[in-house]
């Protein structure tokens, strides 16, 4: 495999990727910041590619078990080794399976937690020329957004936390969705820079519960200059949540 060696969380997380197709970001680092975890729960990363958001997760909340369910056994490969080069082999698991046709793993609602990227294109745009980078970014035609998202709330306990990361264009399709499946919701919408457009958006919230959207609070990358916020900071080199952030008053 032609791959290149990466990090994330400044050096904590190793992260060997290909080199063609698709390459982690910051998006797995927020969405992982965004998963309100804590030591000995269980959370399930769906459509984890190489373990980028397991990976930070898991070193940010020591003690914290990731099962990352991934289809494409390249990229299980790297994750595994990935958990091991970062340390965190015993608490994040890479489990080789279709979210759509499981057979190699639990289909109880036995997780705590479930953080998802899912493909963010919709079927029918035009593919990237590699197929890998095309399996990430574009649903398949037979399963949409919102098979995405119920699959991975049957795999998921009543009032545990859901969280995902998507593209804003989406959102009035999958708040439509979410509606008594999923309360007390808070958005986070992601921008580059303070008053710039919204292209993603993080959201959290619990299964089951019906109390109605909590909060919105942005979340700027960038200052003017190009630098990274001070709360951007925060998550992608020091390691912090959202709600630690959020309850500190950094926003």
């Amino acid at each position: 495999m032609d791959t290149t060696q990466d990090y994330l969380l400044k050096g904590a997380v190793h992260l060997r990727q290909l080199r063609m197709g698709y390459r982690a970001g910051i998006d797995p680092v927020y969405l992982a910041a965004a998963c309100n975890a804590g030591p000995g729960e269980r959370v399930l990363d769906v459509g984890a590619g190489v373990g980028a958001a397991s990976l930070c997760l898991a070193v940010r909340v020591p003690g914290c078990l990731v099962s990352a369910l991934e289809r494409e056994e390249t990229l299980v490969t790297l994750l595994r080794q990935n958990a091991c080069d970062t340390g965190v082999e015993a608490r994040v698991e890479g489990f080789c399976d279709d979210l759509f046709g499981l057979s190699n793993f639990p289909k109880a609602p036995c997780f705590d937690h479930v953080m998802t990227n899912p493909p963010f294109m919709e079927a029918g745009h035009t593919p990237p020329p590699n197929t890998l980078k095309m399996k990430a970014h574009h649903e398949d035609a037979h399963q949409n957004v919102e098979g995405w998202l119920k699959a991975c709330l049957c795999l998921l306990k009543d009032r545990g936390t859901f969280t995902m990361i998507h593209r804003t264009d989406r959102l009035d399709q999958i708040m439509a969705f979410l509606w008594r499946r999923v309360g007390g919701i808070c958005l986070y919408p992601i921008l580059s820079k303070a008053g710039g457009p919204c292209k993603r958006f993080l959201l959290t919230g619990r299964k089951g519960v019906k109390t109605p959207l909590q909060n919105i609070f942005p979340l700027i990358v960038h200052e003017d200059d190009g630098t990274y916020t001070a709360q951007a900071r925060e998550i992608l080199e020091n390691k912090k949540g959202l709600e630690e952030l959020l309850t500190a008053g950094l926003r």
